[in-house]
């Protein structure tokens, strides 16, 4: 049953567990659970219980093990939800005890914390922490919940940076559960990889020991397009967990699989080539977490194979992407249909603006070399640097540009942030550095299933659905042409997955600063790298033409050789 339209459940960051990753949760928490002494009573909390499915699934396993004092409490902000599970849960349960709040599990945090850890659960006086928590956060991100509420949430629960609301959720758990207790916790894999997630990721290592992360990956488990991963946590004694354990699982194609499995729940206790009931492939693998004392720096599955190979990778780097120049993303205009046509050389020579330049989009996104196109984008760019400042251009300079402008200055000052920020209303939101697109730059795509890395010598706008790198010294050109040699190569699919093992759906990677910027590089004045080079720059000379073609392939073959890993690819 839905309780909410698709577009409130969207904006409230709803999505209800399947049955299937609901018993999957209480299978691992109960695991953990039952290695401790019995206890008489049992706390249980749900913080978000929908429609009450991972509740349902946690008495069951309870019951089923001879546990019959126990005590749910459980919030959520939909009445209707709230109602509909609390009748579930008492036809099927009623002998236990059951308190179901249309709540925010925050606010009630925020009200009820005390020193002492103890919590006032619908009464007034301390009542004991709970003893496990099972729990599918509100997806919400900073976009959705805005720049206000997300900050307000942050400052409340000690978290920095750009908040998912879920975040706040996790933090909140850590005060409410009993020191030993159980947490299983389902939120996206985002904040495993991403610089936001670095908050929560500190949060979670200060709280409670780690006791196993999965990373659910692409495996659809959700009607929504939501990329999950569960949490196993255990809240602190002061006995640390020394080596977390960690699967994940993500589709491959093309691979022939090692073994069956009836579902991928059922397949995440397997470690290889799996295939699922449906005819899907997936690769789980079976580790640990990999996690440093920096909470900046990605959480990872880290296994033999992908350590050794990760060293090996290490030995044979000289320096990373990032070291070579900043990688920025492209601009953000906030206003495209004013700022951006590919119309423009059709209006009347007298009508049309200045100040238009070439765009590069994904639209032309090809690897070493765009596609030139036949009506190419242009951006109206009003920045220019004076005395190296960034300021917007001055529109008496330029009468066409201001004309246009004007003609949709009502539209542009609706951006009302651009006129807080102190800025002109004519200005693009985020133009990044105007010097910067004269010079030669590395530009690739965001999400791609194959990395798409290609040079602009053409003095182009990078739009913001791509990325770019401009060499710090304009001396170290060649260094961006080894970039694009690494960047294109099945070497660095390899890489990627095993530094990140992060893949959106149908297998595509996000290309992102956070990523990129550590890509290895090797040392430019080797023979083989000399040999990279010019190879690539041959590639790029050559493009359209079947000899480019064969070209890439040797190229690839050398990139693997340079890091002296010949052959030693990965599935998937």
């Amino acid at each position: 049953m839905t309780y909410l339209s698709a577009k409130h459940r969207k904006e409230a960051g709803v999505h209800y567990t399947p049955k299937i990753l609901a018993d999957f949760v209480t299978k691992q928490i109960l695991n953990s659970w039952l290695s401790k002494p019995r206890t008489k009573q049992i706390r249980l909390l749900d913080p978000a219980v929908g429609d009450g499915q991972l509740l349902l699934s946690l008495l069951e396993g309870l019951w089923t093990r001879n546990y019959s004092d126990i005590k749910v409490s459980g919030f959520d902000t939909s009445k209707a939800a709230v109602e509909s599970a609390r009748i579930k849960i008492q036809e099927s349960f009623s002998e236990i005890s059951l308190e179901l709040a249309c709540d925010d599990f925050l606010e009630f945090v925020l009200m009820n914390y005390a020193p002492n850890g103890q919590y006032s659960l619908f009464t007034t006086g301390p009542r004991e922490p709970f003893d496990i928590v099972i729990a599918n956060p509100p997806y919400v991100r900073t976009q959705v919940m805005g720049k206000e509420k997300a900050q307000t949430i942050a400052r409340q629960f000690s978290l920095s940076g750009r908040v998912d609301l879920y975040y706040a959720f996790i933090a909140g758990i850590a005060h409410i559960l009993r020191p030993g207790g159980i947490a299983g916790i389902i939120v996206s894999n985002r904040f495993l990889t991403t610089k936001s997630g670095a908050s929560v990721r500190k949060s979670i290592i200060e709280k409670f020991n780690i006791l196993h992360i999965w990373d659910l990956g692409d495996t659809r488990l959700f009607e929504a397009a939501v990329l999950p991963a569960v949490l196993l946590l255990e809240r602190k004694t002061g006995k640390e967990q020394t080596s977390p354990k960690f699967t994940s699982i993500y589709s491959v194609s093309d691979v022939n699989p090692d073994q069956y499995s009836e579902n991928v729940i059922a397949a995440l206790e397997k470690d290889g080539i799996i295939e699922v009931e449906n005819g899907n492939c997936y690769c789980v693998q079976q580790g640990n977490l990999k996690y440093g004392k920096n909470p900046a720096k990605v959480w990872s599955v880290i296994t033999e194979d992908s350590e050794g190979w990760l060293a090996r990778v290490k030995e044979n780097t000289f320096c990373t992407f990032g070291d070579v120049g900043k990688i920025r993303v492209g601009v953000k205009t906030t206003a495209d249909k004013v700022f951006i046509r590919s119309n423009w050389q059709q209006m009347p020579e007298g009508e049309r603006p200045e100040l238009l330049r070439p765009l590069t989009t994904h639209h032309i996104a090809q690897r070493f070399k765009a596609i030139r196109p036949k009506n190419q984008r242009e951006i109206l760019y009003p920045h220019q640097v004076i005395n190296g400042k960034r300021i917007a251009v001055n529109l008496h300079d330029y009468p066409r540009a201001a004309k246009y402008l004007h003609f949709y200055r009502s539209v542009l000052e609706k951006r009302e942030y651009v006129l807080k920020a102190g800025r002109q209303w004519y200005e693009i939101w985020v133009p990044q550095d105007p010097e910067a697109w004269k010079h030669p730059k590395v530009v690739f795509r965001d999400i791609t299933e194959k990395p798409t890395f290609w040079m602009d010598l053409s003095g182009s706008v990078v739009n913001g659905d791509c990325y770019w790198l401009v060499a710090k010294k304009p001396e170290q050109v060649d260094l961006l042409w080894l970039i694009l040699a690494i960047g294109n190569s099945s070497f660095i699919e390899s890489f990627y997955d095993y530094k990140f093992n992060n893949k959106l759906y149908a297998g595509r990677r996000r290309f992102i600063t956070q990523y990129v910027e550590k890509f290895p590089l090797l040392d430019p004045d080797t023979e083989i790298s000399q040999h990279i080079i010019r190879t690539t720059k041959n590639i790029y000379d050559l493009i359209p033409s079947s000899k480019s073609s064969a070209m890439e392939q040797k190229l690839d073959q050398l990139v693997w050789e340079a890091f002296d890993l010949s052959g030693e690819k990965i599935a998937g």
